[in-house]
């Protein structure tokens, strides 16, 4: 599982132009079934993704090819987690096959 942090530039002015196309990407993620949750981060600072199901290199190219990230809009920050307890709602995305 990763979390990545969309964090803005100094370019952030150009969001709004940019969103629909972000948005998209987004849905696209869901509907392939990597993309578990997405928000914003405080005080407007970016954004965040829990995703799962795809190797580093796979997230990293899917995360490349955001349009906020392509434009430069926002950096992005991915870490992995390697999850060792969690509640029980949670068992059927990270119980151990």
């Amino acid at each position: 599982m990763f979390i990545t942090f969309l964090k803005f530039t100094a370019d952030r002015a150009r969001a709004s132009g940019a969103m629909a196309a972000h948005n998209a990407w987004i849905a696209e993620g869901f509907a392939a079934g990597k993309f578990l949750c997405v928000g914003t981060l405080d005080q407007g600072a970016g954004g965040a993704i829990l995703s799962q199901g795809e190797d580093r290199a796979a997230l990293e190219a899917r995360i490349a090819a955001d349009p906020f990230v392509a434009a430069g809009i926002v950096t992005a920050e991915i870490h992995e987690i390697d999850a060792k307890r969690w509640v029980p709602a949670l068992d059927l995305l990270l119980a151990p096959a």
